[in-house]
């Protein structure tokens, strides 16, 4: 699996005053921390964090953090928040987490559909209720995506999370069998269908009171 470089520097204060100050060269706040390390303020450039948020999945990417200012300090971090500004989605604030290597951890992976569904082709719809899982790994067996084959889906068929293979020492941590995704009948056809024999019953009722009038004459 791929480690992104990532540049930090060490911030001696904090407070709006201090944001302020970094956003005008150009920087933006962050912290580092671990469960076994002390918190470590730490300021990132714009324009580096802003284009590796482009090319990665944060919420599954290991980064290679250099810290600079001080004692030179190089620690193996994923991203745990990315603040944005409400209005102008301007980057606020990050924070970075140690990883320990020997330790497992959960991270969200994205789902991807691979095949035609069988039960699609016949006119169902496919209905994906779960677009990602959290997983537990190691950091270096993060998988970058489950992929499922539905190309045996039928109308009516579905995929739960206890179905899905996954390979090396990956598991998804469940309490219950949910459902992960679906093919089902299209509304608009059991609309139809309802407002056909809806139609039938009422055709029935005018040809029943036909009937019921002709006998009284």
């Amino acid at each position: 699996m791929e480690i992104h470089p990532l540049k930090a520097q060490t911030r001696n204060s904090t407070g709006k005053g201090t944001a302020r100050s970094l956003r005008r060269d150009g920087r933006i706040p962050a912290i580092l921390y671990g469960s076994d390390i002390e918190s470590i303020p730490l300021s990132i450039s714009i324009r580096d964090i802003d284009l590796l948020l482009k090319k990665i999945n944060f919420a599954q990417s290991l980064l290679s953090l250099t810290v600079e200012g001080g004692e030179p300090l190089e620690k193996t971090v994923m991203i745990k928040e990315v603040q944005t500004e409400p209005l102008s989605q301007n980057l606020r604030h990050v924070d970075l987490y140690e990883i320990d290597m020997k330790r497992k951890l959960t991270v969200t992976v994205p789902i991807v559909t691979i095949g035609d569904s069988k039960g699609v082709e016949a006119g169902g719809v496919l209905q994906i209720i779960r677009r990602e899982l959290d997983v537990n790994c190691l950091p270096t067996d993060i998988p970058e995506q489950i992929t499922i084959d539905i190309t045996d889906l039928d109308i009516g068929d579905s995929i739960h999370v206890d179905e899905i293979n996954l390979e090396g020492d990956v598991e998804v941590p469940f309490d219950a069998n949910f459902t992960i995704m679906t093919v089902v009948v299209p509304k608009v056809v059991e609309e139809e269908v309802e407002e056909g024999e809806e139609g039938e019953v009422l055709e029935e009722g005018a040809e029943a009171a036909a009937e019921e009038s002709g006998s009284e004459e």
